[in-house]
């Protein structure tokens, strides 16, 4: 028997990727700060992430600034949702799989 695996998003299979998504999936937005705290991540490895993830058109960035301070704040696309929502049914068909 073959593992339908179309609803798996290569994209996140990368952990903080992974993480950053399931973040903005629990909470309407996060801010850099927080995200690099929580994570426990470098500001470029961030970055990074961040990036790819915007690339795909998953999270939306928001520049404003706080007391002349700039904040950058990140929510997820509804497109975003919708591929993070498939990948983890794609993850626990594939976890059903090895039970039966």
């Amino acid at each position: 028997m073959s593992l339908d695996l179309t609803l798996y998003d290569k994209v996140f299979e990368n952990r903080i990727r992974l993480q950053i998504m399931s973040i903005l999936m629990a909470n309407e937005s996060y801010d850099f700060n927080s995200l690099k705290e929580l994570l426990e991540v470098t500001d470029g490895n961030l970055a990074s992430n961040l990036k790819n993830l915007e690339k795909e058109g998953y999270i939306l960035v928001t520049k404003t600034f706080i007391d002349r301070k700039p904040n950058t704040r990140y929510s997820k696309t509804d497109k975003g949702q919708k591929a993070f929502e498939n990948h983890l049914v794609a993850l626990e068909n594939l976890i059903k799989q090895q039970y039966k």
